[in-house]
């Protein structure tokens, strides 16, 4: 397997290639330059199969034996895995009258993306320590992405990692998830803006190919391929834990900020999979108004109850354009340059006609995700996060519209409720209080504020020479 960019410069490139990047050279975002087929008979051979074991079994599928042996595979996902607090890894909640959560939000730092970050990280151990090489993780975070990189390397060899956060746009939880880890290898800015507003100084960053190179700078956003390509195993265990037999049609309601999931589904759809996804947005629905109407116009972001989901251009698109252009490089090229010279840009229909085979989307608001975050608690004493209020609002609407509901579907719920107390309590809800958070809150805390006077790439540019020359200094002793 060989992967190439959205914009069509870059091709050929490995699985280790692709791991060790963030945007590719010619500006765009590393895809496979083919997507592997699952026959239905594969398919059916999966029923049964753990979270684990499914993991091992679609990895492969894009990653050569020769660069990840499947023995090796096989000790990092455990490693990933073991970190997480139910055995099942992913267990899925049915409740009566059809509604089905798939709760992905049991590993270290209680969101979805522990799934992914955690075997990432583990990716990343493997392949560096084979090197003797430093890597340098620069990450934007909307609220859960930093704490859950933090988890994945903390405490690693080989790796540092420089997190910014948009400063009270996150939750206190997720804020304390990042502020409260002491490592040599860890360092967190609190930037005084949205996660899009952070999002210019480290592409900037990356767009330098000599910085680049040499501090070794990698994403672990969903730009990361590696983190789609885990997320791919989400939408398969979905389908083989609710349709055993293998012989219908699943629908899959995906919360969605940078629609990295989303285009984790869509992959999994391409290699055969039979779903049908709904993109679920909040009160910020640039994704949902483009996959609805085709036209995207970028807007302020405004604060929500699904902090993680306020993001004004969910970045994952240029790969879901690519796949549904026929692999149109130079048309993908303009798109994103019309996004980024205008704010805007049109869907050409035949581009929203393939996506729309596969794909619909749904918004809701904070009013939504409150009577959702209630009606949930009161019908199954069951507490939802607010992202995943989000999908789970849609399929009440759904069921209140249709009268016999006969698609089979199931919600994603994509972080715990643990994390969103300001939620629940906006609900008329109780918010939990547990021993793990009462610990954290207690710890002390280690942030440098960017504030917007200052000087955000300078500051980033300045705190990554610094982490490297310390790299180097302690591997010199």
């Amino acid at each position: 397997m060989k992967y190439c960019s959205t914009r069509g410069k870059v091709s050929g490139l490995s699985f280790e290639d692709v791991l060790f990047s963030g945007y590719l050279a010619d500006g765009g975002m590393a895809l496979p330059e083919v997507i592997p087929e699952v026959p239905s008979e594969t398919l059916k051979s999966w029923v049964g199969l753990s979270y684990k074991e499914l993991v091992q079994k679609i990895v492969p599928l894009y990653v050569s034996q020769e660069e990840l042996p499947l023995v090796v595979l096989e000790e990092l996902v455990g490693q990933a895995l073991s970190t997480f607090d139910v055995p099942e890894i992913i267990p899925i909640v049915c409740f009566p009258g059809g509604l089905n959560i798939m709760e992905l939000f049991h590993g270290q730092t209680w969101a979805f993306k522990d799934l992914a970050m955690s075997i990432l990280g583990q990716f990343f151990n493997f392949f560096l320590n084979k090197r003797q090489k430093h890597l340098m993780l620069v990450v934007g975070t909307s609220g859960d992405t930093g704490s859950s990189a933090i988890a994945a390397v903390r405490g690693l060899k080989w790796v540092d990692i420089v997190v910014v956060l948009p400063r009270d746009r996150c939750t206190l939880i997720q804020e304390l998830q990042m502020t409260t880890v002491k490592e040599d290898n860890v360092f967190v800015f609190r930037a005084d803006g949205s996660s899009d507003d952070l999002d210019v100084p480290i592409r900037e960053i990356f767009d330098d190919a000599d910085f680049v190179k040499k501090h070794h700078l990698c994403s672990a956003n969903s730009l990361n391929w590696a983190r789609i390509m885990v997320q791919i195993v989400h939408f398969f265990y979905a389908y083989i834990k609710l349709c055993p037999e293998c012989d219908q049609e699943l629908e899959i309601v995906v919360p969605t900020g940078g629609a990295g999931n989303i285009t984790a589904g869509f992959i999994a759809h391409k290699m055969g999979l039979p779903v049908k996804l709904v993109c679920v947005a909040n009160s910020n629905d640039g994704i949902a108004q483009m996959v609805g109407s085709g036209f995207y116009k970028l807007s302020n972001v405004k604060p929500s109850l699904a902090p993680a989901m306020d993001i004004k251009f969910a970045y994952n698109i240029e790969r879901l354009w690519y796949l549904c252009s026929e692999r149109n490089s130079e048309l993908v090229r303009k798109m994103m340059e019309e996004v980024e010279m205008e704010g805007k840009v049109e869907t050409p229909d035949s581009i929203l006609e393939e996506l729309q085979m596969v794909l619909s989307a749904y918004g809701a608001d904070d009013e939504d995700i409150k009577r959702t975050l209630r009606q949930c608690w009161e019908e199954n004493h069951y507490l939802l996060c607010p992202h995943s209020a989000t999908a789970v609002a849609y399929y009440y609407k759904k069921q209140a519209s249709v009268h016999n509901l006969s698609q089979l579907s199931v919600c994603f719920a994509t972080a715990s409720p643990l994390k969103f107390g300001e939620a629940l309590t906006a609900a008329g809800l109780k918010p939990i209080s547990t021993e793990a958070i009462q610990k954290l809150m207690q710890l002390p805390t280690q942030y440098v504020d960017m504030e917007l006077t200052d000087d955000w790439k300078a500051m980033l540019r300045e705190k990554v020479e610094e982490m490297t020359a310390s790299f180097n200094l302690r591997n010199k002793q």
